[in-house]
């Protein structure tokens, strides 16, 4: 958690500075302000029989999984958010980093989207192996935030639902 304050300090920084970082700095940073390695773990909360102990191990045992849902997490955040938060003046995306070195916007998506092709060929290879850790418990914050739009900046009735049922009416234990 204090990498994740730390991670989100830099970005404040960045944007009162009105500095855009190279993809480099961006990625290093991005990764833990994405918030999914802290999501990973909290998000097993909930998930029953397939958030064991042995789970919880496995995910910091294939750290290179967890890194390339990151880079997923974030690269597909900032693919679907980009238009909306730069027109709010947020921090640089990992879009203006990478167009700051010359590239149009097109060129800096497909980019992206390379990268996201290899994040996920990257957890293909670790799944190429057999391993005891469930699927879900790697795609489910990246699913429900951004499968097809932001719903993570644009809550509207599906978080909506999804939070009164976490917490106003849980089920019964």
């Amino acid at each position: 958690m204090k990498r994740q304050i730390q991670s989100y300090f830099m970005e404040a920084k960045w944007l009162n500075q009105e500095y855009t970082p190279t993809m480099d700095e961006y990625m290093s940073n991005a990764l833990v302000s994405c918030g999914y390695y802290l999501l990973i773990t909290t998000s097993f909360v909930g998930m029953g029989d397939i958030a064991t102990k042995e789970a919880f191990h496995g995910v910091s045992r294939h750290s290179s999984m967890v890194r390339a849902s990151s880079i997923i997490c974030r690269l597909q955040g900032d693919i679907v958010t980009h238009e909306f938060e730069q027109k709010r003046g947020h921090v640089a995306s990992a879009i203006k980093c990478y167009m700051k070195h010359g590239a149009c916007k097109q060129e800096a998506y497909n980019e992206l989207n390379k990268e996201l092709a290899n994040a996920r060929k990257d957890i293909n290879k670790v799944f190429l192996k057999p391993i005891k850790l469930p699927m879900p418990l790697l795609t489910r914050v990246v699913d429900l935030l951004y499968k097809n739009e932001d719903h993570y900046t644009n809550v509207g009735d599906l978080m909506e639902y999804l939070i009164a049922s976490l917490l106003i009416d849980p089920l019964p234990l």
